[in-house]
């Protein structure tokens, strides 16, 4: 059966995230420091405890992770001493520094090759958990859409975005497939949709979970003709 459309997970599927987000944190810690000095260092731990709290109480938060950094910010600048229009104000402010740095993301050598590629023989579209935005790294022209679980309030592995993939491209489940490294997010996730689902795996790990994926690619410029075998 012809494939009509290709969804792709972002974070450590087209770019290494851990380096991102660690200089994304540095550069936030940096400019609190700078403009929020009652706060002090803010280290992580106690953002960590704040999170797990926000969370705890509201459950839903942990699908919008943009919404709960934010708070996490608001909580501990008036935890600080800071007075509600004051902490607002450097929530807000912290949090665009942060997204901004957030949006540094080095793509994997064989992204746009591959991105060039396939948008000319396929419908693309992002499914994701993370708040990266491909129209903020300029890179909506290859993707019909872009799906965040943060705007649905509901992530992958639940079937609810995968099928709102579907219907935003226009495809019948058997005509999709989704690429992401996630085992469980990504693999059984679009599985559960009905989607075929291949793995990125550049590390090599054994797989070790019980529904296996429907290939396996360690380079994305595998991708277009791995789509082919399927």
């Amino acid at each position: 059966m012809t494939l009509e459309l290709i969804t792709f997970d972002l974070d450590d599927t087209l770019w290494d995230t851990a380096p991102t987000i660690i200089k994304a944190e540095a550069t936030l810690r940096d400019w609190l420091a700078l403009h929020a000095p009652a706060l002090g260092e803010f280290p992580r731990e106690a953002s960590l405890a704040i999170r797990t709290r926000l969370v705890a109480a509201e459950p839903g938060l942990q699908h919008r992770i943009s919404a709960l950094r934010r708070l996490v910010l608001l909580h501990a600048l008036r935890e600080a001493g800071y007075g509600d229009p004051e902490a607002e104000r450097l929530a807000d402010e912290s949090f665009e520094v942060f997204l901004h740095a957030r949006h540094q993301v080095e793509l994997f050598a064989d992204v746009r090759p591959m991105l060039d590629l396939l948008s000319t023989d396929y419908t693309l579209g992002v499914v994701t958990n993370g708040n990266a935005d491909v129209r903020r790294l300029g890179m909506m022209n290859y993707f019909k859409f872009a799906l965040c679980a943060e705007d649905l309030g509901i992530g992958k592995p639940d079937a609810a975005p995968f099928l709102e993939a579907l219907r935003l491209g226009g495809a019948a489940a058997q005509r999709a497939v989704h690429v992401g490294d996630h085992p469980v997010d990504d693999i059984a996730g679009a599985q559960r949709a009905g989607l075929r689902a291949i793995w990125y795996n550049p590390q090599g790990k054994a797989w070790e979970h019980e529904h296996t994926p429907d290939a396996e690619i360690q380079s994305l410029s595998q991708l277009p003709q791995t789509l082919k075998t399927l």
